[in-house]
């Protein structure tokens, strides 16, 4: 790869990176509740995904009643993943929500020889304690009626569902495109999360549809389809790297556009979290 191309393949990861992270400020920001926030924005992405996938002939195919059942499963953990999260935002703040999150990394390291044969390196405890003291210092009190530690354990709660999927998804369907992959997910999920339409609140669409949109479009189909193509072009280690400045991101997005400022133990908390983050990248990137 030369300079001008490593630099492009840069740019467009950077961009996905931008682009996901608009999801914070989003989730805080849509009025409605959160399972019907979420089925407009699988429904929508699964159209959106659905319309590129015919337009760049991606096959479409499924191979094998076991994989089924794991784009069944990989749906069912991406709409928990997803709930949680937005409930997480809703609960506390952008910052403490998308913090909280990024916790993902390290616990998809801790909970991967439970799903292969990659066997338990000590260190990860050493991560994970770290990780749990940037937790502790971003939970402001440890009552269970405080909404910010309530949203910090949907956070937390969301990066396990996530990395649950992460891990399903990695043990089977190595074979399958990454757009493929995300549009039966979004359309799976769409049609698990129809009872919400028929129980909860849905009038709100009316005045939050563009932003409904949004979240469909630029977060989901276009930000985690550059994500995912951008695989292509740099290792997995190097791209969660990137992928964890989306809590930055996210917290200027929400002091911008939710007026949002962060305290200093957010700030304190949120930095051992991401350093043990860039470390275990690093560490990954070096075996």
């Amino acid at each position: 790869m030369n300079e001008k191309s490593h630099l492009n393949h840069l740019l467009w990861l950077t961009i996905a990176t931008i682009l996901i992270s608009t999801s914070g400020a989003l989730g805080k920001f849509i009025d409605m509740p959160t399972p019907v926030i979420i089925w407009w924005r699988s429904a929508l992405a699964a159209v959106f995904l659905f319309i590129f996938c015919l337009y760049k002939k991606i096959n479409l195919k499924i191979y094998g009643h076991k994989d089924r059942w794991t784009f069944i499963l990989a749906a069912v953990f991406m709409g928990a993943h997803w709930i949680t999260y937005f409930y997480a935002l809703k609960l506390s703040n952008v910052a403490i929500g998308m913090l909280s999150l990024f916790t993902f990394p390290v616990i998809t390291a801790i909970l991967e020889p439970l799903f292969s044969k990659v066997k338990f390196d000590p260190i990860h405890i050493v991560l994970g304690f770290f990780v749990l003291l940037g937790i502790y210092i971003l939970a402001p009190e440890f009552n269970l009626k405080n909404t910010h530690l309530q949203g910090v354990l949907f956070g937390l709660l969301s990066a396990v569902c996530y990395s649950i999927r992460i891990l399903i998804l990695k043990k089977h369907v190595k074979q399958y495109n990454g757009t493929m992959l995300m549009f039966y997910q979004v359309a799976l999920l769409s049609i698990i999360l129809l009872p919400a339409l028929y129980y909860m609140e849905t009038s709100n669409i009316k005045t939050q549809y563009p932003y409904v949109i949004l979240l469909a479009l630029l977060t989901t189909a276009i930000g985690h389809t550059l994500f995912v193509n951008s695989l292509k072009y740099f290792k997995a280690s190097t791209a969660s790297i990137i992928s964890s400045t989306q809590p930055v991101f996210g917290i200027i997005i929400a002091f911008f556009f939710l007026n949002e400022i962060p305290t200093i133990h957010t700030f304190v908390g949120g930095a051992l979290i991401l350093a043990t983050v860039v470390i275990e990248s690093i560490r990954s990137k070096n075996k």
